[in-house]
């Protein structure tokens, strides 16, 4: 399978994860007008479970080092199996609810408070399980995220007391989809050996990890899923008939959001190894720069807000990204 050999190349590899958390979201802006997030998720989901296998049998089964992908599958024992299953699970119910937060009060909101919030935590989660970095870097890095993340929040509810909006609705569902974001990574990370070369006996390597954990976001999603739907946070009922009833076009940006998610989360997990869980789930959630870029420059979410919050919170996702890379260096 393939491995990466060095630490600058794992920076490398988060940053394109940083990328991909950061822009998936804009298909489904691009389709929200017309189709409700409920029904584009389920496409987002296939999208992630094609990538994941794709990735299995490609990069997977590619080369001498490590295990291949369907030897990955066959050796692993019962409780990993579990853990990254569990992980899709925790990740599952986490961005259904971010993806409401999107569609109720922008990117420009959801992402720097829901995964600005799971970075944060799931920084703390994951270097306790893995203790690789220089603490006090990372979590100084940690502490200038948490201060973007209060001043896009505090942006967020001037906007919307201007506007006789609610904020509390989108802030609560972006703060609990991030909660539960900070989770995941670490049940998936726990699934598997960090010696990809040589890795233990009942442990995943990545690729078969990322392919399990999506298979539990699939099998999570028909719970989680259809109870929104039944039981929908804004609009009227929906029914798997009218999910059917959409266009080519409505459908693809689901699966193409899926996918370069999915691109995101394998590039991340593979540069697990080389760069520790902590620096690689933390710089990969700096997905929370991107995607507020996307909603202020491109979808403008906070034309409204003043302009010193705004830049003050890019400047503060800045500085802590730095120091989060630098922790590891």
């Amino acid at each position: 399978m393939y491995i990466i050999d060095s630490y600058g190349l794992a920076i490398f590899f988060c940053v394109i994860t940083m990328l991909c958390w950061g822009s998936w979201a804009n298909t489904q802006k691009l389709v929200a007008s017309t189709w409700r997030f409920e029904l584009f998720y389920w496409d987002y989901v296939l999208g992630i479970v094609f990538l994941a296998f794709l990735f299995g049998i490609t990069l997977g089964s590619t080369g001498s080092d490590g295990r291949n992908f369907w030897e990955d599958l066959q050796q692993a024992h019962l409780l990993n199996y579990g853990l990254a299953v569990l992980g899709g699970v925790i990740f599952n119910l986490a961005n259904i609810l971010i993806v409401a937060a999107i569609a109720y009060a922008g990117m420009a909101v959801a992402f720097p408070v829901g995964i600005g919030l799971a970075l944060v935590l799931g920084v703390l989660v994951n270097y306790v399980s893995a203790q690789i970095g220089d603490p006090l870097f990372l979590f100084v890095g940690v502490a200038f995220v948490t201060g973007a993340i209060i001043l896009d929040a505090m942006a967020y509810k001037k906007i919307a007391k201007e506007t006789q909006k609610s904020s509390r609705k989108g802030l609560i569902l972006a703060l609990v989809g991030g909660f539960l974001m900070s989770f995941f990574y670490f049940f998936v990370a726990k699934s598997m050996s960090l010696d990809f070369s040589n890795p233990a006996i009942g442990k995943f390597t990545p690729y078969a990890a990322v392919f399990i954990f999506s298979l539990g976001i699939l099998a999570s999603n028909f719970i989680f899923n259809t109870y929104l739907m039944r039981n929908p946070i804004e609009g009227a009922r929906l029914s798997y008939g009218q999910y059917f009833e959409g266009n080519f076009t409505q459908h693809l940006m689901g699966i193409l959001g899926g996918i370069i998610w999915c691109v995101g989360m394998s590039f991340s997990i593979i540069a697990a190894e080389k760069a520790g869980p902590a620096i690689s789930y933390g710089l990969g959630q700096g997905a929370t720069m991107v995607a507020a870029f996307w909603g202020v420059f491109i979808w403008r979410e906070l034309d409204a807000a003043p302009k010193s919050m705004i830049w003050g919170m890019f400047s503060l996702f800045i500085v802590g990204l730095i120091l989060i890379v630098y922790a590891g260096i």
